[in-house]
């Protein structure tokens, strides 16, 4: 009996430790949010209309938007180039969009109100993502699972490496973006040189299906699985586990310290956060709308989440 009484009250005290949140702003964007990062006070979002909008959350209010020339479809109708890729470093912004031509590429730079093509689709080059890995450098990952380091002066690639044979479907860089981590259909993670592409090391066993979404902090890694699985590796030692989830896993995201990690866990597109230590559940945040598209963490306590809607959410947790 002593043995029941211990496990049920540890069982409400983990059920009392969960919180619920809900959003404390709701920023409405110009089309569907594609892609987001967060760098100080402001949120840089990508849009399915061809725009890069920057709200300053502060301030509550837009402070630049950059719209892309419209393309046309395999219709031959005119339509925004949907746009599948954002980033920002010093002044400079990076987009990356449909060119809508036979589902090549258009990668853009915009800096000092100025915005210049890279590719456009005649190089014939299908990128998922695109990330800045310094000023002039640009990470690039693309569909047929292959990284490549491009030089925006040059408008040529440092290097381009196949990492595997399946589908490509996203990567992180660490924090000094020395390294990414590569994700793809087979579940198996690698770690890349960013300056070179070779791998370091592979991330396997824990996840054993597409992995959609990942993320890179402190030598931590989360990855959101088809599987149901949201993956936590550390990425020194190769050694990883995972949290169960309801329904397939769209995205994830690990604060500034890795000491949390959240992923979207439900079919109701709840952000579930845990610490990384336990793996124990400290926060819902509900009210999400649709299915989830990226979340970040500004810091500790600040989180924004973007989905297949017009609105992007901001949370506060404890």
């Amino acid at each position: 009996m002593k043995k029941i009484a211990l496990i049920l009250c540890l069982a409400l005290g983990w059920a009392y430790g969960v919180e619920n949140y809900t959003p404390v702003q709701e920023i409405v964007v110009d089309g569907m949010a594609k892609d987001m990062v967060v760098y100080g006070e402001n949120v840089y979002i990508g849009t399915d209309q061809g725009k890069l909008q920057v709200y300053d959350d502060t301030a509550q209010k837009f402070v630049k938007e950059i719209s892309l020339p419209k393309i046309k479809d395999f219709m031959g109708d005119i339509v925004p180039a949907r746009v599948q890729s954002i980033d920002y470093l010093d002044g400079r912004y990076l987009i990356l969009s449909d060119s809508g031509k036979g589902g090549y590429s258009n990668l853009w730079i915009h800096e000092n109100n100025n915005t210049v093509q890279l590719l456009g689709p005649e190089a014939k080059e299908a990128i998922v993502k695109a990330r800045f890995v310094d000023k002039e450098h640009i990470l690039l990952g693309y569909l047929s699972d292959e990284v490549a380091l491009f030089n925006t002066k040059t408008k040529k690639e440092r290097y381009r490496v196949q990492l595997s044979e399946s589908k490509f479907s996203d990567f992180a860089l660490n924090e000094k973006k020395t390294e990414a981590v590569f994700s793809c259909e087979s579940g198996v993670l690698n770690i890349v040189d960013t300056q070179t592409g070779k791998i370091i090391r592979e991330l396997k066993g824990v996840n054993v299906d597409n992995v959609y979404k990942v993320d890179f902090k402190q030598n931590i890694v989360s990855g959101a699985g088809q599987d149901r699985r949201g993956s936590i590796y550390d990425a020194r030692t190769g050694k990883g586990d995972y949290i169960e989830g309801n329904f397939l896993i769209y995205a994830t995201a690990l604060s500034p310290s890795a000491k949390k990690v959240a992923f979207a866990m439900d079919e109701q597109n709840n952000i579930s956060v845990y610490k990384v230590s336990t793996k124990s559940k400290i926060a819902v945040l509900k009210g999400q709308k649709s299915t989830l598209n990226v979340i970040v963490f500004r810091d500790e306590t600040t989180l924004f989440s973007a989905s297949n809607d017009n609105t992007v959410m901001m949370w506060k947790i404890k």
